[in-house]
C-alpha cells in the first residue's frame, strides 16, 4: 500500500479511507473484504442528529471497522482506527475488551499499512488479537 504521505500527516477519516480503498483493490485475491464495513460512531454533529443516532443505538466506543468473517476460532475481527498521536478513549477500550471477551479479534491501528496487513494475516487465520 503507498501513498505520498506519511502516516503522521494523515487524520484517522484519512488513514481508514486508504483502509477501505485498499480492501477494495484487494476484492478478487480476498472476496471476504467485501463484508469489511465502517461503523459511523464518531465524528462531529449537531445536537438534533446526536440525540437521533442515539436512539437509533448508536454507542460510544464502539469500534470504527468490522469485518465479520470468522478466522482462527474468531467470530470476527473489529478495529479501532487512530490518527499517528491518537489514543483510545476508555470507552473505546472497554469495547474491545467486552468484544475479545466475546470471541472477537480486536486491534488498534494507526496505520494504513499496518491495518491492511493485520487484516490479511486475520484472513490467513493467524492469531491477531490484542
Amino acid at each position: 500500500m503507498k501513498h505520498q504521505y506519511t502516516s503522521a500527516d494523515l487524520t484517522e477519516h484519512q488513514i481508514q479511507t486508504c483502509v477501505m480503498q485498499w480492501a477494495e483493490g484487494q476484492l478478487a485475491r480476498h472476496p471476504e473484504l467485501k463484508m469489511l464495513y465502517a461503523i459511523p460512531n464518531g465524528g462531529a454533529r449537531n445536537n438534533i442528529t446526536g440525540a437521533l443516532l442515539k436512539a437509533e443505538g448508536v454507542k460510544p466506543g464502539v469500534p470504527d471497522l468490522c469485518l465479520p468473517v470468522a478466522r482462527g476460532g474468531y467470530h470476527g475481527l473489529y478495529i479501532e482506527m487512530k490518527r499517528a498521536t491518537g489514543k483510545p478513549t476508555k470507552a473505546q477500550l472497554d469495547w474491545l475488551a467486552a468484544l475479545k471477551a466475546q470471541g472477537y479479534a480486536t486491534a488498534i491501528r494507526h496505520d494504513a499499512a499496518l491495518t491492511a496487513d493485520l487484516i490479511i494475516r486475520y484472513l490467513d487465520g493467524e492469531a491477531v488479537g490484542e
